[in-house]
């Protein structure tokens, strides 16, 4: 018998369908268009391409966070920075000069700076010919040379025929040769040989033929006994020097004083005989300040000139005789000469007053005369020399106690 009754829904509350929200329809979209992509067999190929995808994105995110917020030291953003070390198709502007700041700024500028000039300087060339000079008030041979960066000597050696072995002869207004070069000057004569000339003057025929001053055309000079030069000619010889006569000052002694009798109306004639030095040789001024000329042998100047006032005292540097008072005709002016035994002797020259006489015996601090500018002196000044037979000319600044 069949049942009236209709069939009963045994479907719990809690199990009937729900309508599909918007998030389930989402994921169930995905979903099956994976599963899709499976069954089409291209989920590897997807894979490969969302990961590329989101690898772009990552690496544009971080771009725009460091230009946001990374700068650089000077302010300027990544991209500025970027932009400033491309290459550009324009040239990169150059940066302005500062401006000229005048002198007395007060800025201080460290290092050393370099100072433009519109002007080349060339380099003076060296001087090959002879020039004249005219002595002015208060030269010197020394002065002179300085003047001229060369060795007094040279002055001395160039000025032969003018000033003969004697620097003293110097006096203002006086026009003196001015060599190029350190050496001597010689003026040829006939007859003479190139040899002979070289061998007095220390040097080789060469130096003097290739002196390009001198003029000389070696193919032409001939022979050097007798070579085809002028008579007369000046020939400058480099680095040469010859000797110096001392026909002024001979050695005078107490055995034979004499000897000066051709040095002038000083000389003493007889030979004498006395008191002997004790060879401690004392300043023979109340000072000792050089005036003028030094010591220097080379210059035939082989004493001390040692400044004083006119008509100051001038004393025997030692115990001894006199063998010459009176005038020296070579320059010396009024001139005394002491002997002092064992072979030593004192000479004190431009005198203004002599006090003693032949053979007279003095003893250390006597007066014997006065300082004066007598012969060929340039001021006042004493002329002070010391010799010994032995030793010869000897340096009074190593004797002088």
């Amino acid at each position: 018998m069949e049942s009236n009754k209709e069939p009963v829904d045994t479907t719990r509350p809690d199990e009937e369908s729900l309508p599909e929200g918007p998030a389930e329809s989402q994921q169930n979209f995905f979903h099956r268009a994976w599963n899709r992509l499976i069954a089409l067999g291209m989920a590897e190929g997807a894979i490969r391409v969302a990961s590329l995808v989101l690898t772009v994105s990552v690496f544009a995110l971080v771009v725009w966070v460091m230009a946001r917020f990374y700068t650089s030291t000077a302010g300027g953003s990544v991209s500025e920075l970027a932009a400033i070390s491309a290459p550009t198709p324009f040239p990169t502007p150059e940066v302005a000069v500062p401006a000229f700041k005048a002198a007395g700024s007060t800025t201080t500028q460290k290092g050393v700076s370099r100072l433009a000039t519109l002007h080349t300087i060339l380099p003076e060339r060296a001087r090959t010919n002879l020039v004249t000079y005219v002595v002015q008030p208060g030269d010197s041979l020394f002065s002179i040379a300085q003047k001229f960066n060369l060795k007094p000597e040279s002055v001395l050696w160039g000025n032969r025929y003018t000033l003969g072995d004697d620097p003293h002869l110097i006096f203002p207004g006086q026009e003196l040769i001015i060599m190029p070069v350190d050496g001597t000057l010689h003026r040829w004569s006939a007859g003479e040989g190139l040899n002979g000339v070289a061998e007095y003057y220390h040097v080789s025929p060469e130096d003097i033929i290739n002196y390009p001053a001198n003029g000389l055309n070696p193919a032409t000079v001939g022979d050097y006994a007798n070579p085809n030069i002028e008579p007369g000619k000046l020939l400058i010889v480099p680095g040469g020097y010859g000797e110096f006569s001392d026909y002024r000052t001979p050695t005078i002694t107490r055995e034979d004083p004499a000897v000066a009798r051709n040095v002038g109306p000083g000389a003493c004639v007889e030979a004498y005989d006395g008191v002997m030095g004790t060879l401690n040789f004392t300043w023979p001024t109340l000072g000792q300040t050089l005036s003028g000329y030094d010591y220097d042998p080379n210059s035939n100047h082989f004493g001390i000139d040692i400044g004083g006032e006119m008509g100051e005292d001038i004393f025997a540097s030692d115990n001894g005789v006199v063998v010459y008072a009176g005038w020296n005709d070579w320059g010396y002016g009024n001139m005394v000469v002491i002997d002092h035994g064992s072979g030593w002797q004192t000479y004190y020259a431009h005198l203004s007053t002599i006090t003693v006489g032949c053979g007279q015996e003095v003893y250390r601090g006597d007066v014997i005369g006065t300082m004066g500018d007598t012969g060929t002196a340039d001021g006042v000044h004493l002329h002070f020399e010391i010799r010994s037979d032995e030793v010869g000319r000897v340096n009074p600044w190593d004797v002088l106690r």
